[in-house]
C-alpha cells in the first residue's frame, strides 16, 4: 500500500535537497579557503621572520650597525650633523642619481635598451632642452628652499622623542613595521591634498605648473609650485617618521625609497624589475585619475574606473621579462575617421 504523493512533494524534495548541496558546497568552500588562507598567512609569517632574522642577525644587522657607531664615533655625535646627513644629503644624492641615470636617457635617447620601455611613444624622445632645465632648477629651487628649511622644525621634533639619534640601531623587522606605517600616511595625506589640488581654482593658480608635463619625466616629480611641494610632496612623506618618532637612519632610508619611487612614478619608462609607473603616468595623461601612490584610495573612491578601462591598467604590473609592455600589449590601432 502506498501513500500518495501530495502535488508539489517532488518539487520541494528536490528543492530542499538542492539547497542541501549547495549549503554544504559553500560550507567545502569556506573551510577550504580558511585553510589555504590560514597556511599561507602561516607560511609567510614564517618567511618574513626568518628573512628578518637573517638579515638581522647574520648579514646586514651586524654590518649597519657597526656603520653606523663608526658614523656616530666620526662626526663625535653631533645632531644636527647626523640629521643633515640622513635626512638631507642621502636622500638628495639617491635622486639625483637614479634621475642622472633617466637623464642621460632623456637626452640623448641612449641606451636604447632604456629608451624601448618609453611608455607615451614618440614623446620627449628628444626631451626638449628648454623645459628640461626649468624642471631642473625648479626642482633644486624646492629641495634647497622649501625641503631642508623644513627640515629644522622636524630636527626639533625627532630631537623630542628622544630615540632619533640612538646609537642601536633598530631591527629590520621594526623597520618593516615603520615602512608599512610610512606608506599608508603618505597614501592617504598625499591623495586628498592632490585630489584638491585639482579643484579648479586650486588647479590654476598652483598644481597647474606639475601637470605642464602631460608625458612626464623623473626629475618633473618635484617639479611644483613651492605651495605644493609643502603640502602634497613634502608633508605626506615627512609625517610618518615624526608620528613614529623614528630613528635616523630609518629617516633617511624611508626619503630616499620615496623620492626614488616618486622618480619611477614619473620617468615616463616601464622598466624590468621596477615598479609600474603607468598608473601615475596615466594621471599626467588625463589629469582627472588616478590621484594615489598605491590605488588603494583611488579605487574606493573611483577615481580609477577610466583606467582601468584601459590597456595602460593591463600594463600596470611589475615587467618580469626584457620585452617591453607596449609591445608585448599594444594600445589598440586607433579607428579611421
Amino acid at each position: 500500500f502506498q501513500i500518495p504523493k501530495m502535488p508539489g512533494q517532488d518539487t520541494a524534495a528536490r528543492a530542499h535537497s538542492c539547497c542541501f548541496s549547495q549549503g554544504k558546497k559553500l560550507s567545502d568552500a569556506l573551510r577550504i579557503s580558511a585553510y589555504v588562507f590560514s597556511t599561507g598567512l602561516l607560511m609567510f609569517t614564517a618567511l618574513v621572520n626568518t628573512a628578518s632574522w637573517f638579515m638581522q642577525n647574520i648579514t646586514l644587522g651586524n654590518f649597519w650597525q657597526t656603520a653606523w657607531l663608526e658614523f656616530y664615533d666620526h662626526v663625535e655625535g653631533d645632531e644636527w650633523t647626523i640629521f643633515l646627513v640622513g635626512a638631507a644629503l642621502v636622500p638628495a644624492l639617491a635622486f639625483w642619481g637614479f634621475n642622472g641615470i633617466l637623464l642621460v636617457a632623456d637626452i640623448t635617447g641612449k641606451p636604447t635598451f632604456i629608451t624601448r620601455y618609453r611608455i607615451q611613444l614618440g614623446k620627449n624622445d628628444p626631451v626638449d632642452r628648454k623645459k628640461l632645465w626649468k624642471a631642473i632648477y625648479t626642482a633644486l629651487g624646492n629641495q634647497f628652499f622649501v625641503s631642508f628649511p623644513m627640515l629644522v622644525p622636524m630636527f626639533y621634533i625627532m630631537k623630542w622623542w628622544e630615540n632619533t639619534f640612538s646609537k642601536e640601531l633598530p631591527t629590520f623587522q621594526w623597520f618593516l613595521v615603520e615602512l608599512s606605517i610610512f606608506t599608508v600616511v603618505e597614501e592617504i595625506l598625499f591623495y586628498y591634498t592632490h585630489r584638491l589640488a585639482h579643484h579648479p581654482v586650486l588647479y590654476k593658480h598652483i598644481h597647474k605648473k606639475h601637470h605642464e608635463w602631460t608625458a612626464p619625466i623623473g626629475v618633473v616629480s618635484i617639479y611644483a609650485h613651492p605651495i605644493e611641494h609643502i603640502v602634497s610632496n613634502t608633508l605626506p612623506v615627512m609625517t610618518g617618521p615624526m608620528i613614529m618618532g623614528s630613528h635616523i637612519v630609518s629617516i633617511s632610508a624611508w626619503f630616499s625609497i620615496a623620492l626614488v619611487t616618486t622618480s619611477i612614478s614619473h620617468c615616463g619608462y616601464h622598466l624590468p624589475l621596477l615598479p609600474s609607473p603607468e598608473f601615475h603616468d596615466f594621471h599626467h595623461l588625463k589629469f582627472n585619475q588616478c590621484y594615489g601612490v598605491l590605488g588603494v584610495l583611488d579605487f574606493l573612491h573611483g577615481t580609477d574606473k577610466m583606467f582601468r578601462q584601459t590597456k595602460a591598467f593591463e600594463r600596470h604590473k611589475v615587467l618580469l621579462s626584457l620585452t617591453p609592455l607596449s609591445e608585448s600589449i599594444p594600445e589598440p590601432p586607433k579607428k579611421e575617421e
